[in-house]
């Protein structure tokens, strides 16, 4: 069971989640920090030195912080914003890499591009597997030289002019 558990604890993932968990503490310190130490204050200075830490609502013997669930609110906006920021460029990373995978393909081995072939568009001619008769309208098999309802006797002539009318 031990065994188990240190091949489970060792795999790529959750080495990577615990690193993501570790430094996203890290990120909410320095949030945190920014939020507090600056942003607030230029805030409070725009709303006439109000100090958002210190906005107590009291109500008997219960005090509601209301001034710290706003600064909580600006720590979240600033970190989903910042996180955004991270993925949306990751996401730009990707894409050049992938167009850079692209480019890598259509260069030869002497760096110059391939020159690109254009493919023949080859259709296949299909032979329909009914006709028309010219003389009583029905539909018969395209290979038939007598029609099964009227009994008249299909030449190659008689089909190219009801086909050409």
């Amino acid at each position: 069971m031990l065994k188990e558990f240190k091949e489970f604890a060792m795999k790529g993932n959750i080495m990577d989640l615990a690193i993501g968990v570790v430094i996203g503490g890290a990120f909410q310190k320095v949030v945190n920090s920014l939020v507090q130490d600056l942003i607030m204050p230029c805030i409070s200075i725009l709303t006439g030195k109000v100090d958002f830490s210190n906005m107590v609502l009291t109500i008997g013997n219960v005090s509601i912080k209301y001034g710290n669930f706003i600064t909580t609110i600006v720590n979240f906006l600033i970190i989903a914003f910042s996180i955004f920021l991270i993925v949306r460029y990751l996401n730009k990373l990707n894409k050049l890499k992938d167009l850079g995978n692209d480019l890598a393909s259509k260069i030869d081995k002497k760096g110059k591009l391939k020159k690109h072939k254009k493919k023949k568009a080859t259709e296949e001619v299909v032979e329909p597997s009914t006709k028309i008769c010219p003389y009583c309208l029905s539909e018969i098999p395209y290979k038939a030289t007598k029609c099964s309802h009227c009994t008249s006797e299909l030449t190659n002539e008689t089909i190219s002019q009801t086909t050409t009318e």
